[in-house]
């Protein structure tokens, strides 16, 4: 009976409302890097389509696919690092849950 009530008191509404909000503002965080890097490659490669009239769907997508890839690779380091400390972060507030 003891353990729930502690349980109850640590993990408040606003407790559980700042760990979800740090976890979306997370994935956002670590998802910018893909997501501009394609987007600047594909506005660079819509600009040069339209001054050269060349309409092919296909031309844009591959160096898409490749700047995410290289982008991935370059942030993976950093995305681990963030991923698995925030990771850490909710472990250590589950395990003061324990008996």
């Amino acid at each position: 009976m003891e353990f729930l009530f502690f349980a109850q008191s640590f993990f408040t509404e606003d407790f559980i409302m700042e760990i979800s909000t740090r976890g979306l503002f997370l994935i956002m965080l670590l998802s910018a890097p893909m997501l501009m890097s394609a987007l600047c490659v594909g506005l660079c490669i819509s600009i040069v389509q339209a001054t050269t009239q060349i309409q092919e769907q296909t031309l844009a997508s591959v160096p898409k696919m490749g700047v995410t890839f290289v982008s991935l690779i370059v942030c993976g380091p950093w995305i681990m690092d963030t991923l698995s400390t925030y990771a850490r972060e909710l472990f250590q507030y589950i395990a003061l849950m324990g008996p």
